[in-house]
């Protein structure tokens, strides 16, 4: 396959994180041509220009609609905040281009919608970023699901906090606004949710509540403005084959910087994991005497792929920018026609759709069925 043309908007947080995975993949893995990075949409022309020298791409614009037109862009990376997301990728994919669009697919169910329809039409890959499912260790945790290590599972806890909204005196800015999404919800317990539908499927049914521990933030320019979407949430739900499970999102939560907390427990052990410690996971299995029994810590280690792409020797530990790279490469595998792992736009918007039963739930009170 010929080397794809690569576009990205957006350089931001995410973008760099994109622009790195387009960097790095042929270092890394090997086996695919190494991608052209061809243009750079930003808002403002100046560091438009700035960026791509810093990423390496050959033009920049501060118009994103010119570099969807761009014939040499194969594959537009959308890394815009998430009310961008919808307008950007239906016009990439109706142009005929692949798109790797950042995690929720929209605020909006319906035009998340909208962004499936369309790339099914287009006939071209369509993939959401959700790399912490690219993890070498969470493979081997759904492996060792598969094999029945921990039995049949019957309940999972999963919790993610951080603490970038836990100070009342931070500045009000787009994350609070209900053009945003829901808060917590869909800013990032997409990402448990992800990890959940890897591990074991789509979820079938939600009751929920959600709160505001602020109920207004001092704007920069002075005065002050009311938060507009929840920064907590707490979820029951069930997922298929009987098991219950139970998810706690918190934005604002001193301490915690990218905490995603899984407990999985089965008919004969349990799994822990912890996002924060992403290299290393912890086995307790039912086997031998009892006075021995215990918790097994299991590092990372060339023996999880693709970790020995990286590092040739346990314990050294990857990193997030580490997991974009492969799922990078698994974007790559889509394109190229081969099994990959990536979330697709329709996979997508069934956890799309599972926040929205979830915020649903909240208002009216009650449990929901997702369909």
């Amino acid at each position: 396959m010929k080397p794809l043309g690569i576009g990205l908007i957006g350089t931001g947080y995410m973008g760099k994180c994109h622009a790195l995975a387009w960097n790095a993949v042929k270092t890394v893995f090997g086996d695919v041509e190494r991608p052209r990075l061809v243009h750079l949409a930003e808002a403002n022309a100046g560091l438009a220009e700035a960026r791509a020298g810093e990423f390496g791409f050959e033009k920049a614009t501060a118009d994103w609609r010119a570099l969807i037109a761009d014939p040499a862009v194969d594959v537009v990376s959308v890394t815009t905040p998430n009310q961008f997301h919808a307008e950007m990728a239906i016009a990439a994919l109706a142009a005929g281009k692949h798109v790797w669009c950042e995690k929720p697919m929209a605020p909006a169910y319906a035009d998340a919608e909208r962004m499936l329809e369309t790339a099914k039409k287009s006939g071209r890959v369509a993939a959401l970023g959700y790399n912490y499912i690219q993890n070498p260790v969470m493979r081997h945790i759904r492996t060792l699901i598969g094999e029945g290590a921990i039995g049949t599972v019957n309940h999972i806890r999963v919790e993610m906090d951080e603490d970038f909204m836990a100070d009342p005196d931070v500045f009000f800015y787009w994350k609070s606004e209900l053009s945003a999404g829901y808060g917590a919800l869909d800013d990032f317990a997409v990402h448990p949710l992800s990890l959940l539908w890897y591990l074991f499927g789509h979820v079938e049914a939600v009751i929920t509540d959600m709160v505001k521990p602020y109920a207004d933030r001092p704007l920069s320019e002075g005065g002050r403005r009311a938060v507009e979407n929840h920064d907590g949430a707490n979820v029951l739900m069930r997922l298929g084959g009987g098991i219950s499970a139970v998810l706690m999102a918190n934005r604002a939560a001193w301490g915690r910087k990218g905490r995603i907390a899984l407990q999985i427990y089965g008919s004969t052990g349990s799994i822990v994991y912890d996002q924060e410690r992403m290299n290393e996971f912890e086995l307790y299995q039912c086997e031998g005497r009892g006075s021995e029994q215990g918790f097994r810590k299991i590092l990372a280690a060339p023996a999880h792929q693709p970790y020995d792409r990286f590092i040739p020797a346990p314990g050294h530990g990857l990193g997030f920018n580490d997991l974009k790279i492969i799922e990078c490469r698994e974007l790559i595998r889509a394109i190229s026609g081969e099994p990959s792992s990536i979330v697709t736009f329709e996979d997508g918007l069934r956890i799309e759709k599972s926040v929205h039963a979830m915020a649903q739930s909240f208002h009216e009170r009650r449990w929901i069925e997702i369909g």
